[in-house]
């Protein structure tokens, strides 16, 4: 009888582990946020480029909320931006009442007005989401999108938001340079939350559902439940957002979180790969620097803009340049470098 030997388990090697795609998504984000400070708070940064990182930062929270919707669960929404107006407008009252009544400071105020926001765009995901998400395809995009208008109009016909001329945040305005730390808090723990829920057991529940509904369903996955909880998931870190977004501008108009919102955060995540939060990161921040980066040729921006978001769209989606993503792919390039340091270090020997 032959016996068994007992091998001990290999470790994985730590440079495996920092080559994770997760990793280095996250390497990315703080990277990103580590050049952005350093050149805003040591005044390298132009103007527009400091106007900027309140935006690309609320738009980057906006992606990869989206994302959870779109890409890992399988669903189209397109009424995304409510979630945000209602953080928006949940979270700057509350952080206005807060200044007027005990002088609370920021660091303090602006969390828990986060929180608050994000709680409050949660329960309208929930209402939203107990009768809509068991619809499916162009009917859930087509009751999410009157979704999205309904709050839009709402808020325009209240006296307590302001209506049309919008609710003044001016007692609570701060400069980027103030919610620059707190916006790459939210969206660091925003990626590693989504990341950490994508690799649960939770996250295999989700993609399962997007994959195979039947048979997800047959093995005991409660579909209504896991819907739900994406979505609600989603509208919390879009409400936080809004929080943000509010806290940067002096006024708050309604108007401006309408369908093209929407449609601008889906391009996003269309553009970045629909389940890569990677993707979304990326897409997000291209898409809102390019823009200005193309002001110096304002008569053709919008032309070349077009042309490029196309060409991107190809490069990422195209079977023809699959061998180009492949070798322009970070891990792949992290591995050549890897593998090129060591073969110079075995000629030198």
């Amino acid at each position: 009888m032959a016996t068994q030997i007992n091998k001990p388990l290999e470790k994985t090697p730590i440079s495996k582990k920092l080559l994770n795609k997760d990793t280095i998504t996250v390497f990315i984000v703080v990277a990103f946020y580590a050049v952005y400070s350093t050149l805003i708070y040591t005044n390298t940064a132009g103007r527009q480029m400091l106007n900027m990182a309140i935006t690309i930062s609320c738009y980057i929270l906006m992606a990869v909320s989206l994302n959870l919707v779109v890409g890992f669960l399988g669903e189209l929404s397109l009424g995304h931006a409510a979630f945000m107006s209602v953080g928006a407008y949940s979270g700057s009252m509350l952080s206005v009442a807060l200044l007027q009544s005990t002088a609370m400071p920021l660091y303090i105020r602006l969390p828990l007005a986060m929180i608050f926001g994000g709680l409050v765009a949660t329960i309208f995901g929930i209402i939203i989401g107990i009768p809509v998400l068991r619809l499916n395809g162009d009917y859930l995009a087509i009751v999410t999108l009157a979704f999205g208008e309904i709050v839009k109009n709402v808020i325009i016909n209240l006296d307590f938001t302001g209506g049309a001329i919008g609710y003044d945040t001016k007692a609570i305005y701060s400069t980027p340079k103030a919610l620059l730390p707190y916006a790459a808090a939210a969206v660091i723990i925003s990626v590693l939350l989504i990341i950490n829920l994508a690799k649960s057991k939770h996250g295999r529940a989700i993609t399962a559902v997007r994959d195979n509904k039947i048979a997800a369903s047959a093995t005991g996955i409660n579909i209504t439940y896991y819907k739900l909880m994406v979505f609600a998931f989603s509208a919390f870190i879009a409400g936080v957002a809004g929080v943000l977004w509010g806290h940067s501008l002096s006024i708050i108009k309604a108007a401006k979180f309408d369908f093209n919102m929407s449609i601008e955060i889906l391009v996003i995540v269309v553009l970045g790969g629909m389940g890569s939060i990677r993707g979304s990161v990326i897409a997000a921040i291209l898409l809102k620097v390019l823009p200005e980066a193309l002001r110096a040729v304002d008569d053709y921006r919008m032309l070349i803009y077009s042309l490029l978001l196309i060409l991107m769209m190809l490069f990422n989606s195209a079977p023809q340049f699959a061998k180009l993503r492949e070798k322009l792919n970070i891990k792949n390039t992290l591995v050549y470098f890897k593998n090129r340091k060591e073969k110079k270090g075995g000629n030198v020997e």
